[in-house]
């Protein structure tokens, strides 16, 4: 039997298929027979990973194993610090990835958490609780109100019976459940009435049902089976490391072996020459590298944290700041998961509502005054209904929050100042509490309206019947309350309230309530109708065609989740940056689409496409359309997962959020995942990269915001780590071809290396953002780390650096050539240069324009860190005991005037040349006609 196609059956079909009874269920000779073929219901976890081979593979990477090579040469030359180091960081940078790997592992045991622990069958005529691992398929299963449905199952008999699918469909509301056969060949998971599903919850009423599908079969082993097989990406960071650490491997070690061969070409002693291209390799190679960018990373997520961000994995906060398309879920994410009542229908009068989620907070307008209910008996008589004919409860909680009085007239003690927050809940249906709220905005809460009205008897809503009534008693007699479609509901009403009064319900007055709904329901509002009448003294009302009848009709409500207010805002600023949102749910497309034109994400001449398109579509139909989709809704976990793929293939970097099980898959499968820290089931946030600790879309434009300054501190300290490398590789290498002494012998080099790439570089690691960071589109997932002019940059600055440093070496040693003292001044000023060169440099990669361009005091930890490295420098050429050591002496007033200009050549020359030329194309511009584009780029 296809698993698409059970909806369509009958309760007798069934029966035969599976060989059984509902009324005495499986014998326990069937249940043995069958076990040997169908297993244990539970989700498999496939092929699991050691965690010794999770760790071992953390020092596969290529970086690794370059670190380990220059931690034997480090050792090799005595420079014992230098190898403890590298091998912290690599101890480091392993255990942060084995942490990692390992947490994404437990993805599917918490799936398998949301498999009911027992269930109620029959088996041999006797009700029985067995584990739930033991159901098989033609178990007869009995539900009831806070059942976990234990397996995918058809309903064969419905009580008023709900069920809470979010997790699994993405509904935001509970779905109404019954037993008849859905004849459509295809039928999306969220529509399939008849069926419920594993994991899900019962809300409300009771069933008894069959299984269909156990384990791995079930929708939520779908899920389970597509989290194993779907692989994680790597992230671009990951990549573009991996990529330039080959680079400088190459490259250094080239330079260096002609540095060396140049040198004994030139008559210095193999040796030395082999000792300081030794000297040169480990400096070239920027071991503090990875470090430098496990801390920007972790320096990152702390200012993340604050921003409500949390991040499980660290190379995917710089993976933020290359988002190109960001696909949101609609409930709780975009909106507030929250069903709010915004529009009234009563007597000819359409209202108003003002006021977000279960807060009794909000006024009723008639356009744009607010309404007075005593003077207002139509009205008070809609919100009694809307409040007595329901079952949700709103309750308060109130928390303290203690915090110190800041300014001035502080007590000795401190003056405490205590703030109190009430968080509203709802205890019950979404769509009731919002009737229950919207009564409370007008002060006729539970409490109120209790001391006047006693509930006898509820009719529940039924799905088929699609109305609920009670019973209520008052001082002055009994009364029926109904709510439900009002469709339905008008059918039933043989009076209305109009002008204050009640008067027949003619064919006018129907058509004008039939228009007010058609009305409401376009703008993607739920609608529901309330109507009441007065008992009679003696009146016994036995059955609901007894109470739903001759009713008066007052009105209509319309609700809806409302998007977040911020949200509008945060999709404005990701356009701008050049990033496409496109909005992802499980609800109807009309609803989605009215949500999406509210928030600004449906561009125009973008498409809405549903589920069942996608289900009709190959990877190629999908793929042409899928860069102009805004929205997609009604859709299924495996839809999500192609729409992603679709989107990565395209070329797109993409951020994917999710709460549901049915999210996990293609949460895993994006470059990004994002989970909700507040209505996030455990199963997405362990598939996640980001989780957002306030489920809030504003949060995720924070992140990329910041993922963005990670990514350009990164390639600020790449610029000036590799910029002052290639000078020292060129001031030894054009010293060799000039036939010249060593310009720095090799404990110099070292130093220099350890001197200027440490503080400062990490200090570049948290710079502030340029102001027009996120005015920019998102550079592309394979854009080269040297890319947008940084290769040119590195290179030209290290000429320059190099070139210099030799000048000043030269200009110092021909003096006197031949004196051994002199060449040692010659190497002091030399070393001197070379570090003053690099410690101005620093301030010049602070902006991608020029040295010019930002205030050098702004970052307050890099000038600390200069600071410290000059101090560093003169400690080795001032203080006596270390003068022999490093082969230094110190320098005279003359010396140090042409140490400071000629290390500041590099910096100030290039700086001017770039603002220079900056002004030259502006004011080419200027003569130019302006195009302006009009059109969105995703």
């Amino acid at each position: 039997m296809e698993q698409n196609s059970w909806h369509r059956l009958g309760a007798e079909e069934l029966q035969r298929m599976f060989s059984v009874n509902p009324q005495t269920g499986l014998s326990e000779e069937d249940a043995v027979e069958r076990r040997k073929t169908d297993g244990l219901n539970e989700l498999s976890e496939g092929k699991t990973v050691s965690p010794f081979t999770l760790l071992l593979n953390q020092f596969k990477d290529f970086m690794v194993l370059v670190l380990m090579g220059a931690t034997l040469v480090s050792g090799l030359l005595g420079e014992y610090l230098d190898a403890v180091t590298i091998i912290v960081i690599i101890v480091l940078n392993a255990v942060l990835g084995f942490v990692q790997e390992f947490r994404a592992e437990r993805s599917l045991r918490s799936l398998k958490q949301l498999s009911a622990p027992s269930a109620k069958v029959f088996r041999q005529g006797k009700s029985q609780t067995i584990p739930a691992k033991m159901l098989l398929p033609g178990d007869i299963v009995m539900l009831e109100s806070g059942d976990r449905i234990p397996a995918d199952v058809r309903w064969l008999e419905c009580s008023a019976l709900y069920a809470e699918e979010s997790a699994l469909t993405g509904e935001s509301l509970p779905v109404a459940k019954h037993s008849e056969p859905i004849q459509a060949e295809e039928v999306p998971l969220g529509d399939q009435r008849n069926i419920g599903f594993m994991g899900t919850m019962v809300t409300r009423g009771t069933g008894k049902a069959i299984v269909i599908r156990t384990g791995m079969d079930t929708e939520m082993g779908k899920i389970a089976d597509l989290i194993q097989n779907t692989d994680s990406q790597e992230t671009p960071l990951q990549n573009r490391l991996e990529q330039l650490g080959k680079i400088l491997i190459y490259v250094s070690l080239g330079l260096t072996i002609v540095v060396v061969v140049a040198g004994i070409m030139h008559g210095q002693p193999a040796a030395a020459m082999f000792l300081a291209g030794v000297s040169l390799a480990v400096a070239a190679i920027p071991e503090g590298l990875p470090a430098i960018v496990t801390i920007a990373l972790a320096l990152g997520v702390q200012r993340m944290i604050k921003r409500k961000a949390i991040v499980r994995k660290l190379p995917s906060v710089e993976t933020l700041g290359c988002a190109s398309v960001i696909c949101s879920d609609k409930t709780g994410t975009l909106t507030q998961n929250k069903m709010t009542v915004t529009r009234l229908w009563a007597g000819g009068r359409n209202l108003d509502v003002t006021g977000e989620g279960y807060a009794p907070v909000g006024q009723i307008l008639d356009k744009g005054r607010p309404i007075d209910l005593k003077n207002d008996q139509s009205l008070r008589r809609l919100l009694q209904v809307a409040a007595l004919c329901s079952n949700a409860e709103i309750q308060e909680t109130v928390s303290t929050d203690n915090s110190k009085r800041k300014g001035k007239g502080k007590s000795a003690e401190g003056d405490k100042i205590q703030n109190e927050t009430s968080v509203w809940e709802l205890k019950g249906d979404p769509t009731e509490g919002a009737l229950v709220a919207l009564s409370g905005k007008m002060g006729l809460t539970a409490q109120t309206l209790a001391v006047s009205f006693t509930r006898e008897k509820e009719f529940p809503f039924d799905s088929e019947r699609k109305l609920m009534s009670v019973i209520v008693s008052q001082p002055g007699g009994r009364m029926i309350c109904t709510k439900g479609a009002p469709d339905v509901l008008l059918g039933r009403c043989s009076y209305m309230l109009w002008d204050g009064g009640v008067v027949p319900c003619t064919p006018t007055l129907r058509q004008k309530v039939l228009d007010a709904n058609e009305g409401m329901a376009s703008g993607a509002l739920r609608v529901l109708g309330m109507a009441y009448r007065d008992m009679r003294p003696n009146e016994v009302v036995s059955n609901e065609k007894e109470a739903e009848c001759q009713l008066i009709f007052i009105g209509l409500a319309g609700m809806i989740d409302p998007p977040r207010r911020e949200v509008r805002e945060a999709i404005s600023i990701t356009r701008k940056a050049g990033i496409k949102t496109v909005m992802i749910t499980g609800d109807h497309g009309t609803t989605a689409e009215a949500i999406a034109h509210q928030l600004g994400i449906l561009q125009r001449g973008g498409t809405v496409l549903t589920g069942s398109q996608i289900s009709r579509m190959s990877e190629n139909d999908l793929d042409k359309v899928s860069d102009n989709v805004y929205v997609y809704a009604r859709v299924s976990p495996e839809h999500k997962l192609r729409i992603v793929k679709s989107l990565q293939r395209h070329g797109h970097v993409v951020a994917m959020t999710g709460d549901g099980v049915n999210d996990a898959p293609a949460v895993k499968a994006a470059d990004i995942g994002i989970s909700m820290g507040i209505t996030g089931t455990d199963v997405t946030k362990e598939a996640s990269s980001l989780i957002l600790g306030d489920d809030n879309f504003s949060t995720i434009v924070a992140a990329i915001e910041e993922g963005r300054n990670i990514y350009e501190n990164i390639r600020k300290f790449i610029r000036y780590l590799l910029a002052s490398n290639v000078g020292e590789i060129l001031t030894m290498f054009f010293a060799m071809m000039l036939g010249l002494p060593l310009p720095l012998v090799p404990i110099q080099i070292l130093w220099v290396n350890l001197v200027t790439d440490g503080l400062p570089a990490m200090a570049l690691g948290v710079d502030q953002p340029e102001k027009d960071l996120m005015e920019h589109k998102p550079r592309g997932a394979k854009e080269n780390i040297f890319a947008r002019r940084l290769g040119w940059k590195i290179v030209s600055r290290g000429i320059l650096i190099g070139l210099c440093t030799l000048i000043a070496f030269w200009l110092t040693l021909r003096i006197a050539p031949d004196s051994p003292s002199q060449l040692i001044r010659a190497q002091s000023v030399a070393f001197a240069t070379l570090v003053m060169a690099q410690l101005i440099h620093v301030f010049d990669c602070r902006s991608s324009r020029s040295v010019f361009h930002r205030n050098p005091f702004q970052n307050k930890y890099l000038v600390l860190a200069v600071l410290s490295s000059l101090i560093l420098m003169f400690v080795v050429m001032y203080l006596p005991v270390l003068q022999p050591v490093f082969k230094t002496v110190p320098l005279n007033f003359r010396e140090w005037c042409l140490v400071l200009v000629t290390a500041g050549i590099p910096t100030f020359v290039m700086g001017a040349g770039s603002v220079w030329s900056g002004k030259r194309k502006r004011s080419r511009g200027s003569n130019r006609p302006m195009i302006k584009s009009t059109k969105f780029s995703a």
